[in-house]
């Protein structure tokens, strides 16, 4: 994207807060909108789209003052917004210690002592091990992690971060470590225990270091094309003043929006005065199926002794909604497990019973992760207005036949996981984003990953995706005039370099993609059915400010 080739001093944008705020006639590409499938061109004024349409009619938009970008025939869409993430953790996790690629407990340690060399004593934070992905699924023992460690914190989140490896000069940190729900004296931690070194190792970083390491996220986000992220905060993660602290220093920040939710049990003064969209997120009611500790109605094929922990029963989730319901807020859950989805559906519906089901559709409740339903469950709350926020990576990373999915529950439980179409068939929003760290801020590959999950069933359109990642998360957070870019609409939007040609495509094998039809009047996005052929962000727009331009 370059300034007006006519040399026109204003068609060159620099970003400056000021310069970046006046009328905007973008021009010279193709504008992904619902009131012109085929339009050229849009005007952004004040914060919100003034017009969309074609070239031809552009020099009629054109007023006193207005400002040329010449798109030089790139994709303008609106801004994808990432539903769910966590974005210190994120910016730890993208400047710490990257255990993904470790294929090993050696490379594991080996990873660690080269840490600790750099810095001797110094904390250690790390990311990412997935001892499935191991010849031998077998994580370290804390005594093997103390010698490499040499004496240093550490803390190593599994993928999922519902477990963790820590060195024992972190659990000393903690009074009565030991004693807590969760705590292995040689392996990972879970649960309680595992909740309290966690914030342990976190409450060590100074205001300033959050500051940092959540930028640091914002920025990463601002240069994939997100304009909106949702922070799921919760006490077992980062705590209210990590909450307070994010949405203090964003508010007016040239970052994405960030829109915040605090995952505590009947908090809803708590969240209130946080300023919090909701009293939701990760409020857990249960854990994930990696550690074996998402909540189930029937137990773990690889391990028939367990059927994961129920953390909130039925009736402390009923009156968590309810209260929500009559504050006109937003509540939701964690739920991963069968046995929590049907805890959380059963906790809407009966709290629609006490409130009303006006009432009850009108705050917009959302639930987190949703892996396993049933069709009864997924038609309960599309009835009862429930969002499903979803992480369509998930299936990408560990579905399949031979995925982490299938060893943990079997052929058959697995093909039921992550049912996108059959959510998106029953009426329910869907809302996707990465739970980061958990899987990258990627969200092109989310809107793949759902066109092409594993079960054929289950996969929807790319542009039904691309709605969930947009238009979706918008409304997740109960604001419905974004997330397209027709008049009248919020102006958060980002312009793509795309490989190839815009297409339309299906969401089976009946046809891969194919060339937009004008007699359709359906616009095209980028190609997705080849992985490496990735649009490349030029640029974001939040509410009408730059956030992100790529260097030319």
């Amino acid at each position: 994207m370059t300034g007006d080739p006519t040399g026109d001093p204003t068609g060159d944008p620099t970003g400056d807060p000021t310069g970046d705020r006046a009328p905007t006639l973008l021009r010279g590409g193709t504008v992904y909108s619902p009131s012109d499938p085929f339009a050229t061109a849009m005007v952004v004024a004040d914060g919100r789209v003034a017009w969309v349409g074609s070239e031809g009619a552009a020099d009629a938009a054109v007023g006193p003052g207005i400002r040329t970008v010449w798109l030089d025939g790139a994709l303008v869409t609106p801004a994808f917004v990432d539903a769910h993430a966590h974005l210190t953790d994120t910016g730890l996790a993208l400047t710490g210690l990257d255990l993904r690629a470790a294929r090993s407990a050696g490379e594991l340690l080996d990873a660690v002592a080269t840490a600790v060399a750099t810095r001797p004593g110094a904390p250690v934070t790390g990311h990412g091990w997935d001892e499935t992905t191991w010849a031998e699924p077998t994580p370290p023992t804390r005594q093997q992690l103390d010698r490499a460690a040499a004496g240093a914190p550490v803390y190593l989140s599994r993928i999922d971060v519902h477990s963790a490896l820590v060195s024992t000069a972190l659990v000393d940190a903690v009074p009565d470590a030991t004693a807590l729900e969760g705590y292995s004296p040689t392996g990972p931690l879970r649960r309680l225990a595992h909740h309290r070194v966690r914030r342990a190792s976190r409450d060590s970083l100074s205001p300033q270091q959050r500051v940092s390491l959540q930028r640091f996220a914002l920025q990463a986000a601002a240069r994939v094309g997100i304009g909106q992220v949702h922070e799921m905060a919760a006490p077992p993660i980062n705590g209210a003043d990590d909450l307070a602290l994010l949405l203090d220093w964003t508010r007016g920040a040239a970052v994405p929006d960030v829109v915040g939710y605090w995952g505590e049990l009947g908090a809803v003064a708590a969240a209130e005065e946080l300023g919090a969209r909701g009293c939701a997120g990760d409020l857990c009611l249960d854990g994930s199926l990696g550690s074996r500790t998402a909540a189930l109605n029937a137990p773990y094929a690889d391990d028939p002794s367990v059927s994961g922990d129920l953390m909130v029963d039925l009736e402390a989730a009923t009156a968590h909604v309810v209260a929500c319901t009559r504050a006109g807020l937003q509540a939701g859950f964690h739920c991963i497990g069968d046995r929590a989805v049907d805890t959380a559906v059963a906790a809407v519906s009966a709290a629609a019973r006490q409130c009303g089901l006006a009432s009850v559709r009108a705050a917009r409740h959302r639930l987190e992760h949703v892996e396993m339903l049933s069709r009864e469950a997924a038609d309960e709350l599309a009835a009862l207005g429930v969002v499903a926020s979803m992480q369509p990576a998930f299936d990408a990373v560990w579905g399949g036949e031979h995925g982490m999915y299938a060893a943990r529950l079997g052929q058959h439980r697995m093909r039921g996981l992550n049912p996108f179409a059959q959510l998106a068939r029953a009426g329910v929003t869907l809302a996707f984003g990465s739970d980061s760290p958990v899987t990258p801020l990627d969200p092109w590959a989310a809107v793949r990953a759902a066109a092409m999950h594993h079960v054929a069933e289950h996969r929807i359109s790319v542009r039904a995706a691309f709605a969930a990642h947009t238009r979706g998360g918008w409304r997740a957070a109960r604001v419905d005039d974004a997330g397209v870019l027709a008049p009248g609409a919020v102006a958060s939007y980002a312009v793509w370099q795309v490989p190839g040609e815009l297409v339309v495509q299906a969401p089976d094998a009946r046809v891969a993609a194919w060339s937009t039809d004008p007699r359709a009047g359906v616009p095209g996005l980028p190609d997705l059915s080849d992985a490496a052929a990735r649009p490349s962000c030029l640029r974001t727009v939040v509410h009408g400010r730059t956030v992100y331009e790529r260097d030319s």
